[in-house]
């Protein structure tokens, strides 16, 4: 029998740093896709494609929607004055309607931080409203925040609670709640916030000049694109031009990019009903019977029928998009797509999880060193029974004796031993929760990571491992790989692997 030879891996690794795609420009893998199988490539135009500034465009969500409030709801006028951090919210985050609390909560739903308008709540607080019964995030009770769209409604929900409840009126929570999603769905459909967008798009967007030439890459390999938007005709012309037009010569207008263009989408319904036809959304063109003209602009329709226009089998599809539950999530569980999420926040969490590695080793050790404790803490313990259970033994035998002076000494060594474990484990603790506490405030100063809560994935975490294939901070790292390339994800490993 003859061996295989090991491939000779040394000289080509000796090359990796260089061949490498730059660590803030990759794509990241959950689960194995190769693009040359994928036939057709869709993407989400809001925070996917275009990339929002985000203070001015959060400041612009905010203040529309208090105006709302303060003219549609009879709320008073103070709180067109009040304060607010429009940095307070992240992706992930709970709001529990019930109680007017804003969580955040690990993928087994154990919330690890809770505030109340502003003030965060203690441990005790968070123990007693939601550590005993399980928190039932999928009820009407629970909002999810998933998207960056949503993040000016926490900011005003919770910046409307702490005003209100300092103003001495009663606040209904879950009213509150209500109210300011319709106002800043209002804010939306009356042009109230995509009108100055689309007025003054150099304020509100950023360009990114590798989106052209990443599309064309793409067509280049023989891919065909579309896009699929929620934003109407209009506002998609608006931006998309502005975005687009003129960075490729091949490409005239934007519209030259995508062989089929999709606004008004209505997702996550897009993907859930099965008989909704589009309809075009410019004059000059009819609703498609069986294919899309080329250049048009269609609106509404559903998943059934775009695939039988398109005439693709499902798992030859990838679709972009940047909203879990409306993009990823719903594309995943409807359908047999391929998915790719779009986290604006990568490039903030890469660069500041590269610079707490010392505290985050520290932890690491932290753990192990318990480990061994308790290892110890068992041994020791088992050593006074086995000598309390020989004393009894021995008393049993002879009547009642005190023990021997070698138990006694023995018994008092191992107790003193316990006593130091004991002692040692809880300075690590202390340690441990210190550590954590700064390596959250690296992150954000009232939630932490994104992507982490404790040592524990977060919801939002978990859905992104769950539902997307691919995740990355934008379209244009797309540039960096071939379209053919075979995205490999890790090798799971189950805790009795490690």
């Amino acid at each position: 029998m003859t061996s295989q030879l090991a491939l000779p891996l040394t000289r080509s690794l000796a090359h990796e740093s260089q061949a490498q795609v730059p660590r803030a420009k990759r794509i990241h893998v959950n689960r194995n896709l190769r693009l040359d199988t994928v036939a057709w490539v869709g993407f989400d135009m809001d925070y996917t494609l275009a990339i929002y500034r985000h203070p001015e465009m959060d400041r612009l969500s905010i203040e529309a929607t208090v105006r709302k409030m303060v003219e549609r709801k009879g709320r008073p006028e103070s709180l067109l004055a009040m304060p607010f951090r429009s940095d307070f919210p992240i992706r992930g985050l709970h709001v529990d309607k019930k109680l007017g609390n804003v969580l955040k909560m690990d993928r087994y739903r154990y919330v690890k931080r809770a505030y109340h308008g502003m003030r965060e709540l203690s441990k005790e607080e968070r123990r007693q409203n939601y550590h005993s019964r399980p928190v039932r995030a999928g009820t009407k009770r629970y909002h999810w925040v998933d998207t960056l769209y949503a993040l000016p409604e926490v900011t005003v929900y919770a910046a409307a609670i702490e005003h209100l409840e300092q103003q001495g009126i009663e606040v209904d929570y879950a009213q509150l709640f209500d109210e300011v999603r319709e106002c800043i769905d209002i804010a939306h459909q009356d042009e109230s916030i995509p009108g100055p967008i689309a007025a003054d798009p150099d304020k509100y967007l950023v360009r990114d000049p590798n989106l052209g030439p990443t599309l064309h890459k793409l067509r280049s390999a023989g891919k065909k694109l579309f896009l699929l938007t929620n934003s109407r005709a209009e506002y998609t012309e608006r931006v998309m031009s502005w975005m687009l037009d003129g960075q490729v010569s091949e490409y005239p207008r934007w519209r030259s990019y995508f062989d089929v263009v999709i606004c008004a989408a209505k997702k996550p319904r897009f993907f859930q009903e099965t008989e909704l036809k589009f309809a075009p959304a410019q004059e000059g063109v009819v609703a498609p019977e069986t294919a899309f003209v080329d250049g048009a602009i269609y609106q509404g329709g559903c998943l059934t029928e775009l695939e039988r226009l398109l005439k693709v089998a499902s798992d030859e599809v990838l679709y972009v998009g940047d909203h879990i539950y409306g993009d990823v999530l719903r594309a995943k569980k409807e359908t047999a797509w391929r998915t790719m999420m779009i986290v604006q926040e990568m490039g903030a969490e890469l660069r500041v999880h590269d610079e707490v590695q010392t505290d985050l080793a520290r932890i690491d050790e932290l753990h192990s060193h318990c480990d061994t404790l308790f290892d110890e803490l068992r041994f020791r313990q088992s050593q006074i029974k086995a000598i309390d259970r020989e004393n009894e033994e021995r008393e049993a035998e002879l009547g009642r004796v005190a023990p021997s002076p070698a138990h006694a000494a023995a018994r008092l060594t191992h107790r003193r031993a316990i006593d130091r474990i004991r002692a040692r484990l809880h300075a690590i603790e202390e340690e441990q929760e210190e550590l954590e506490a700064k390596v959250d405030r690296a992150f954000h100063p009232f939630w932490g990571s994104l992507f982490k809560a404790g040592p524990e994935v977060t919801s939002f975490g978990d859905q992104v491992e769950q539902y997307a294939c691919l995740y990355t901070e934008r379209v244009s790292n797309l540039l960096h790989y071939s379209p053919v390339h075979y995205f490999r994800g890790p090798r799971d490993r189950m805790p009795h692997e490690l």
